[in-house]
């Protein structure tokens, strides 16, 4: 049998059997996990509109399914063990489709925040292990895989974004619109059922112990990093529509602009870890999405009628090149597939609490100080505060970093 060898770690593996209808299958997944998010900011006069639910209110429905994503990381291992990453997968993808079918017939607040309540279990299921899934699948191709995966997600959300508000004019019905990826959702769940092998509980068994990643400090940094980041990517869904139509835009343009932004986290999710697959150090790579980032809040706070689509594009880049190459940090960690998975779902239970938390603490604060520009210099300051919590990163320290459980 041919092996290949792992540009990162020198190790020889056997290709992945099935590779490319794999591929296919990580390329749906991928699409599956953003539009329910996206989708909402373009239709946020609609909805308001037509519930009485305030912004405040609306902006739950993105931030309560990443809360969700948070506290669903913590018990992913054990899930995991339970069920099988098969059958993880599965459900998860059952509910995200039970939850944008519970869309598609909303019309009060109470049914919109319980699909969103769904929703926001289902994807947090899937994305807690489908990383180390990856891994276990691609040991030899774990950043240009992950990255496929990333750029697949932000791809989905470019579509919710771009799709929602016309899909709604265009069938007078943006209940219609909201359930659109249903369909898509149960495809999903049906290639879960045949790409992932079933494992048996003796099977399961053999990974050992559920690793105890969250209470070690370097989860902690990871933790950190990859929460706020991401609590830019919550910001700009939820708000960046809404205040672009603020300064006259329609909804439409409003939802093109989230579009180009999710386009662009397509592009660097997938090439900022291509081009890193060769680098032990992603940091250089890290922090050059973070700089992207930063240029794109500043040019919301000193230019945003300049080109909202290119700021647009600015902070799409940095955020889908973060969210990736974390992804990649935290799986490098680690060579075996079970443990370098539940270090990513760690790392994603607790960045995503914070991703979070931290929006709706600018959004109670915006209630108070009606600013935009409030709104994204707090997000600079805690990129800033990303780019120096990286320097720890240094991939010669990961195995010192973990041997320290706290």
């Amino acid at each position: 049998m041919s092996t290949d060898r792992s540009p990162e770690t020198g190790a020889r593996y056997a290709p992945a059997a099935g590779g490319a209808a794999f591929v296919a299958f990580i390329i749906v997944i991928g699409l599956n996990l953003r539009p329910f998010l996206t989708a909402v900011g373009p239709l946020a006069q609609e909805i308001s509109g037509a519930t009485g639910m305030g912004m405040t209110v609306l902006s739950v429905m993105t931030f309560l399914p990443m809360l969700l994503m948070g506290v669903l990381g913590f018990a992913a291992p054990r899930l995991q063990r339970m069920l099988g990453g098969r059958g993880v997968v599965l459900g998860g993808m059952l509910l995200l489709a039970l939850g944008l079918a519970l869309r598609g017939i909303a019309h009060e607040q109470i049914l919109l925040l319980a699909s969103a309540l769904i929703c926001g279990l289902g994807v947090a299921a899937v994305q807690a292990v489908f990383p180390g899934i990856l891994k276990a699948r691609f040991p030899h191709r774990v950043s240009t895989m992950t990255g496929l995966y990333s750029a697949s997600l932000m791809g989905g959300g470019a579509l919710g974004a771009y799709l929602a508000p016309r899909v709604a004019t265009w069938a007078g019905s943006w209940q219609f619109s909201l359930a659109l990826f249903a369909p898509l959702a149960l495809l999903g769940a049906l290639l879960a059922a045949v790409m992932i092998r079933k494992s048996t509980p003796q099977k399961r068994a053999e990974n050992g112990p559920m690793p105890s990643y969250w209470r070690a400090p370097r989860a902690f940094l990871l933790m950190a990093c990859f929460g706020l980041v991401n609590s830019g990517y919550s910001l700009t869904i939820a708000w960046l529509a809404p205040f672009f139509q603020s300064t006259g835009h329609t909804a439409a343009t409003g939802g093109a602009i989230v579009a180009v932004m999710a386009l662009a986290q397509t592009v660097t999710a997938l090439g900022l870890p291509f081009l890193s697959r060769k680098s032990r150090d992603k940091r250089p790579w890290f922090w050059l999405a973070l700089a992207l980032q930063l240029a794109g809040f500043g040019g919301l706070i000193l230019a945003p009628d300049l080109s909202p689509y290119f700021i647009a594009a600015l902070l799409g880049s940095g955020l889908g090149g973060c969210f990736a190459l974390a992804l990649v940090i935290s799986l490098d960690h680690l060579a075996d597939p079970w443990r370098a998975g539940a270090l990513s779902a760690a790392m994603q239970g607790g960045g995503f609490i914070i991703a979070a938390l931290i929006p709706l603490l600018i959004s109670a604060l915006y209630s108070l100080v009606p600013d935009f520009t409030l709104i994204w210099a707090l997000q600079s300051a805690l990129i800033l505060i990303v780019a120096v919590l990286a320097l720890r990163l240094d991939p010669a320290l990961y195995t010192q970093a973990l041997a320290r459980r706290g």
